[in-house]
């Protein structure tokens, strides 16, 4: 009888996926993460949150729901607990939202290490890690979003303010408020920085206007604007390359 007993609460089910699961897992370890497609990564991510289920169908709607990784981060929790609750069958719920939340801090992690390297060396010595850190920051961003990044003498980043938010294609901006914020901190320069959500970078007549106003303001108080950055699915455009300041 305590062998029969013990057979019964010892044998768990194991997951109708598992041995898809185990493949996947021993193809990364040997192959190593980066030779597996993004669906393959997501779906080792969701493995934990999602054990009786194949993750693949989940993994694939969020890619194609979102635009990719990058889109998936960015995303707002409900709409991808939203997703997940449609991909697994689910009513919404405490499941959906533990489902949801994993993901959400397995992005987060992901863009603080981003900022680690800016936050800890000279912004402008480094263009490559500047614009890796404004497209984390933003490329994703479904509404439009102004930030400013408050440099000190040796251009060392003191803070990165959200400005503003607006709608999809406007952040109200105020010059005068951009310097006075400099002047708090005690910054000498400053980065603006904000996201055209449809995708193209490039500066509107409105964006170049408002470039002049803040350097205006800021010449008279001697904080130095070193450059205006727009971001969007496409790239990055620099206002200060492309001689619009």
């Amino acid at each position: 009888m305590l062998d029969d007993k013990t057979s019964e609460v010892g044998d768990k089910p194991k997951p109708r996926h598992s041995g898809h699961r185990e493949r996947l897992r021993e193809r990364a370890a040997k192959g190593g993460l980066g030779a597996l497609p993004d669906y393959e990564l997501l779906e080792l991510l969701l493995f934990r949150s999602v054990p009786y289920k194949d993750t693949k169908p989940l993994a694939k709607d969020l890619l194609a729901r979102f635009g990719g990784l990058e889109g998936i981060g960015a995303a707002s929790h409900e709409a991808v607990e939203d997703q997940v609750a449609r991909s697994l069958g689910y009513v919404a719920g405490k499941a959906t939202r533990a489902v949801a939340l994993d993901l959400q801090l397995i992005f987060d992690v992901t863009r603080r290490i981003a900022r680690e390297p800016t936050a800890k060396r000279p912004v402008i010595s480094s263009w490559t890690a500047l614009l890796a850190y404004v497209r984390v920051a933003l490329q994703h961003e479904p509404r439009e979003q102004f930030r400013v990044l408050y440099l000190d003498k040796k251009n060392q980043l003191i803070l990165d303010e959200v400005q503003n938010r607006g709608t999809v294609d406007h952040a109200p901006v105020y010059p005068r408020e951009v310097v006075r914020r400099a002047l708090e901190l005690s910054a000498s320069a400053l980065i603006l920085v904000h996201n055209h959500p449809s995708g193209d970078p490039t500066p509107s007549r409105a964006d170049v206007e408002m470039t002049k106003q803040v350097v205006q303001a800021g010449r008279a108080l001697n904080v130095e604007v070193h450059d205006h950055l727009v971001v969007g699915r496409d790239g990055v455009a620099s206002l200060k390359q492309l001689g619009l300041m």
